[in-house]
């Protein structure tokens, strides 16, 4: 069996069930590269479930699973995943090899940015539109700023995961963010993301430092959020309720 373990957004995120799961392992494996975990101890975690992890690269994972698979057709195998395992990762593919292998799966949900974002800053879930990822300035892409017009249309919320190159310690910024999309609207001229845009800033998540600051993309790109992982929202139509969420948690001008 194969077991999809979630770790969450924080060292201590990973629930009482992964924690089970993962001690009853027969091998456990895990990859660090989809997400930044602040603080994540890795021999702490050996500690505590009394069991050693292997860290695997995403090229481990996504060109040769192999390994893996065979081993979970006769032992049973967690596969630790920062967040939660199957939102904003690219583990249904393993999952789908597992399936076609006849290897069982077991998927153990964790924390995530995706819940972890509507809750900091008071914005209701439902109202969130498509997620985009806004990949580090060496891989530009005009699909995040089309997604958050797209979402503005309809009204929707639209939050944006930063890229990471974890295994060379290379993470974009809330403010490097702001600043690549700001440059898009130059370039596009659509009118979707100007200085004057309402932006909601999430560093941290799920820590003991989160930190959440709505303001205008004018303000928000000459401000320092602190170490990663960082995470922005672009809000659309805001309900009174979300409104006064976001002055009162997030520091947002009042005229929102």
């Amino acid at each position: 069996m194969l077991a999809f373990v979630g770790l969450g957004l924080s060292r201590g995120g990973i629930t009482l069930q992964g924690l089970e799961e993962v001690r009853s392992a027969d091998k456990v494996y895990a990859e660090l590269y989809t997400s930044l975990i602040p603080d994540f101890d890795l021999e702490e975690l050996e500690k505590k479930v009394g069991q050693p992890i292997e860290v695997l690269k995403r090229e481990d994972v996504e060109g040769k699973p192999d390994e893996i698979l065979k081993r979970a057709k006769d032992e049973k195998i967690a596969f630790l995943v920062p967040g939660d395992p199957m939102v904003a990762t690219t583990h249904l593919d393993l999952r789908l090899r597992a399936k076609e292998a006849g290897v069982e799966t077991k998927i153990v949900h964790g924390p995530s940015i995706e819940t972890a974002a509507p809750g900091l800053t008071g914005l209701q879930s439902y109202k969130f539109g498509r997620t985009a990822t806004l990949p580090l300035p060496q891989k530009p892409s005009e699909t995040p700023y089309e997604i958050i017009e797209e979402n503005g249309k309809l009204g929707f919320h639209t939050l944006l995961l930063l890229d990471i190159e974890a295994d060379e310690e290379r993470y974009l910024t809330a403010d490097r963010a702001i600043e690549h999309l700001l440059a898009l609207e130059d370039e596009l001229d659509r009118e979707v993301f100007t200085g004057e845009t309402l932006c909601v800033v999430v560093a941290r998540a799920g820590s003991e430092t989160p930190l959440v600051k709505a303001h205008r993309a004018r303000e928000l790109k000459e401000m320092d959020f602190g170490p990663p992982p960082h995470a922005v929202i672009v809000p659309g139509k805001l309900h009174f309720l979300e409104a006064e969420a976001l002055e009162r948690f997030a520091g947002a001008p009042e005229e929102v």
